[in-house]
């Protein structure tokens, strides 16, 4: 069962702290997540572009090779993200390229942004009408807003395993009554809220993915790199043994496939409007 997110929850919030070569690492699927987004959006190479949770910004600084007669502006309110996709797409390679650490929920930018894009970011925003109307302020008429995130039921049998898990005696201590530090929303609801910040759904759907991994390091890995308002609320020498036991109950339900390959059901919230 999902426990209630007690409050709103920023891109990329400031209680974690991310590691962005592992990130990069064992981030592949987010990656390709990413790219059918970015076919979606033909761009013509004059756009002025809002990447918003951009993370180590590979994505943002991929657009800004498209749009050379343009602008994007990569946005996280992770520090240590920032600086890695500072150090690693710097401005005199990409004239058309920022970075900017800021809070999706109190964006100082800017504008007008022709797109606002986005991935695998807003379900850390638990106030999507809020973010919508923040948005919707930064686009004119006829600019479109593109994103995917966790949707409603996203990776909820591991959820539901590491719930478990933190009511468990070996580990109940650290986290108590904690609640899901993401926020999981479905297609009515993002309807409604688009609409009310001025936009047209286009499309507005939930989509079934599977995360697979080539065995159950790579499960380990994700759960090390995404999983860090669990991970970092233990003592850094308790951690990996938290991962390991999150990896050993969910397999025993889910086991590897016959090639050894892992499978977590996720769904994705994937929403296309425009600016009325």
């Amino acid at each position: 069962m999902n426990r209630a997110v007690s409050q709103p929850a920023p891109v990329i919030g400031p209680l974690v702290q991310w590691n962005p070569r592992d990130y990069v690492a064992h981030s592949a699927a987010q990656l390709a997540w990413a790219n059918e987004l970015l076919a979606r959006l033909n761009l013509r190479g004059h756009e002025r572009i809002l990447d918003i949770g951009c993370g180590d910004g590979r994505i943002t600084a991929q657009v800004a090779r498209v749009v050379t007669a343009g602008r994007i502006v990569g946005l996280d309110s992770s520090p240590e993200m920032i600086d890695f996709a500072r150090g690693s797409h710097p401005g005199a390679s990409h004239p058309n390229l920022e970075f900017v650490c800021q809070d999706a929920s109190e964006m100082r930018l800017d504008g007008p942004f022709d797109v606002v894009f986005s991935n695998a970011a807003l379900h850390w925003i638990a106030d999507h009408a809020a973010l919508y109307r923040a948005v919707a302020r930064l686009m004119p008429p006829g600019a479109r807003l593109i994103t995917s995130c966790g949707g409603r039921g996203n990776a909820a049998e591991f959820v539901a395993v590491v719930e478990e898990l933190t009511r468990n005696e070996r580990w109940t201590q650290e986290f108590g009554d904690f609640p899901l530090p993401w926020s999981f929303h479905g297609a009515d609801e993002s309807e409604r809220w688009l609409i009310a910040a001025g936009l047209r759904p286009i499309r507005v759907a939930l989509v079934a993915k599977d995360m697979t991994h080539t065995d159950r390091e790579g499960l380990a890995a994700w759960v090390r790199t995404t999983w860090l308002p669990y991970t970092q609320r233990l003592p850094e020498d308790r951690r990996e043994a938290f991962i390991a036991d999150a990896v050993e109950h969910f397999l025993v339900c889910h086991p590897p496939d016959s090639a050894g390959r892992t499978h977590v059901a996720m769904v994705r919230l994937e929403v296309d409007a425009m600016k009325l």
